[in-house]
């Protein structure tokens, strides 16, 4: 096999590859008996059928399309090899001439994958955020703690306001006739949260236990129910109770029931400590990324379009399994934000340009420290892969290699080591020292 390279601009290359006349023969001859291994002619045994009668039934393109796809595809690869070159997009292929006694000549372009000129990405100083806790995120947190354990009271002789629970019966009309579903008994509202059609809470602010109101109001235009969108309706309401919440004093006894400590400064230095763990757990991501950003930043890489376009592609593919998740398609959102999708993908650009350029960078700085992933590796973040799906390991292991996944996962373990050099060799500032 010989080869010719062409770049046909910055990023594109065409490749002219002839393939010799000899092996041209074998292939054809290889495509024949692999296809009458395949064929079911009457007469003839599958694998006996002679080549002449396939030919006539078949068509001799038939074998010539087999015989291409055995010669073209190890060609292609080969000449990628001797070229060291990668390509980021499907190959486009042109035959110029492929018979069975002549060399195939054929032609491929494609998109080069660009090499990435790394700068400085050891000993970077990087901003991380100080983990601290201040006295106020204690007190919202007991705060929080009150508001759950909180008892509703009935407030004798209270009027409603604003936060308390009117637990009320009522019955809707339109057109003074009772409609479905308008009706409740014994039911609890809290006043101001909005449930409510509009309008329907405010009308029952002052009233006490006891207290009977007619409250008149339009349902949106919007409404969930078609029949009732639109329409004035009035309901008769009787406030059978108002109740309000009742939040615990914060002492030893409240400590008690709702931690294991048995004083309040106990439950207090418990929070700050989880808290502080929080802060500092995201002050660490915090810092890893700006290394990792501090390090793309000083690359140079000149990207193809085809390249930040397949990745937005991508970036649209787990978007849409994300809402298909949830219940949602992608193009239910795109109405709900009233977003096209040219919209969306120019959304996603500067997010796709930093992956790619990210993902360039750590492959070119595991070529450059020579950084590889042994079976320990490989188990550890199988391991992990398990604990978060809650899986066994040996399942996770198994789907890993029934489908064909140990290389992206090998190159992936490759990119969170590269990624750790960054973040081991940078030194944490104050974002006002970082550069």
């Amino acid at each position: 096999m010989k080869f010719t390279a062409e770049k046909i601009d910055a990023h594109k290359m065409l490749l002219e590859i002839e393939v010799p006349q000899p092996e041209v023969a074998k292939a054809v001859d290889k495509a024949y008996h692999k296809l009458a291994a395949k064929v079911n002619i009457p007469g003839f045994r599958k694998g006996k059928v002679p080549r002449k009668i396939m030919e006539m039934r078949l068509g001799k393109q038939a074998l010539l399309d087999e015989a291409f796809e055995l010669l073209a595809s190890p060609a292609y690869m080969q000449a990628l090899e001797e070229q060291d070159v990668e390509p980021v997009t499907r190959p486009e292929i042109e035959v110029v001439t492929f018979e069975e006694d002549k060399p195939l000549v054929f032609k491929v372009r494609f998109v080069v994958k660009p090499v990435i000129e790394l700068g400085e990405y050891k000993g970077l100083k990087v901003a991380k955020p100080a983990a601290t806790v201040s006295e106020e995120e204690v007190d919202k947190q007991i705060e929080s703690l009150r508001n759950r354990h909180a008892k509703m009271v009935v407030a004798e002789g209270a009027a409603l306001d604003k936060g308390d629970f009117a637990i009320i019966d009522f019955e809707g009309f339109i057109d003074g006739v009772p409609f479905k579903g308008g009706e409740g008994k014994g039911y609890p509202l809290e006043i101001g949260s909005g449930s409510f059609i509009p309008g329907f809470e405010d009308q029952l602010m002052g009233a006490k236990a006891g207290d009977e109101r007619e409250v008149k109001v339009q349902f949106p235009e919007e409404y969930m129910a078609p029949e009732l969108a639109g329409k004035a309706a009035e309901f008769k309401v009787k406030v059978i109770d108002v109740k309000r919440r009742e939040v615990p004093e914060v002492d030893a006894e409240f400590v008690k029931e709702v931690s294991d400590f048995d004083s309040v400064e106990e439950l207090k230095a418990d929070i700050e400590n989880n808290l502080k763990k929080t802060a500092e757990n995201k002050a660490d991501r915090e810092f890893r990324t700006n290394a990792i950003k501090a390090a793309v930043d000083n690359c140079t890489v000149d990207l193809p379009e085809e390249v930040v376009q397949n990745e937005i592609d991508s970036m649209l593919r787990e978007m849409d399994v994300n809402l298909q998740n949830r219940g949602m398609s992608l193009a239910k959102y795109m109405e709900a934000t009233k977003t096209d999708f040219a919209m969306l993908r120019a959304n996603y650009r500067e997010s796709a340009v930093e992956s790619v350029k990210t993902d360039l960078m750590l492959e070119a700085i595991a070529k450059a420290e020579n950084i590889e992933a042994n079976s320990e590796d490989l188990e550890k973040e199988i391991a992990g892969m398990a604990a978060s799906y809650r899986a066994p390991v040996e399942e996770v292991r198994r789907i890993i290699l029934s489908e064909g996944r140990l290389e992206a996962l090998t190159r992936t373990v490759i990119r969170k080591k590269a990624a750790q050099v960054i973040i081991d060799a940078a030194e944490a500032t104050e974002a006002a020292e970082a550069v």
